[in-house]
């Protein structure tokens, strides 16, 4: 009689094992969960901001050739491209005279230079500050 009572103790202890082992699968389960969500939502605000930044960019490269290969201004395609950067460039737009040739035609606009390098370390910048922010709160 002893015995029987000895199979379901070590019986219910082993439910119970069996139990606490399954809660713990689920907690690490959802842990993992968590973490995965919280990188995929990091790896979209990061992509995004390079998706942005790379836009500007682009444009910002496409005003800086129009001018060194001295585009006509009144086109419609120079003038999309120069309306389209101005308020990118406004900020650094008076910073340094820009050298010309050619009768003042094409001109090496040093001010889009630097603002090509300032957004590209912005946005290197503010990837930089989101990684922390997302590293410190896992």
């Amino acid at each position: 009689m002893n015995r029987d009572q000895n199979d379901d103790t070590n019986l219910e202890r082993r439910q119970d094992l069996h139990r606490d082992e399954e809660a713990f699968r689920l907690h690490q389960g959802e842990e993992r969960l968590s973490t995965a969500r919280r990188n995929t939502t990091l790896i979209w605000i990061m992509n995004s901001l390079y998706w942005l930044a790379g836009l500007l960019e682009i444009l910002l490269v496409m005003r800086f050739l129009l001018r060194l290969f001295g585009a006509n201004p009144q086109n419609g395609f120079a003038r999309l491209i120069n309306d389209l950067s101005a308020p990118f460039i406004a900020p650094f737009s008076t910073l340094f005279i820009s050298p010309a040739s050619a009768g003042g035609a094409n001109i090496f606009d040093v001010n889009v230079v630097i603002a090509i390098v300032a957004y590209a370390l912005l946005s290197y910048l503010a990837v930089s500050l989101i990684r922390l922010i997302f590293a410190r709160k896992a």
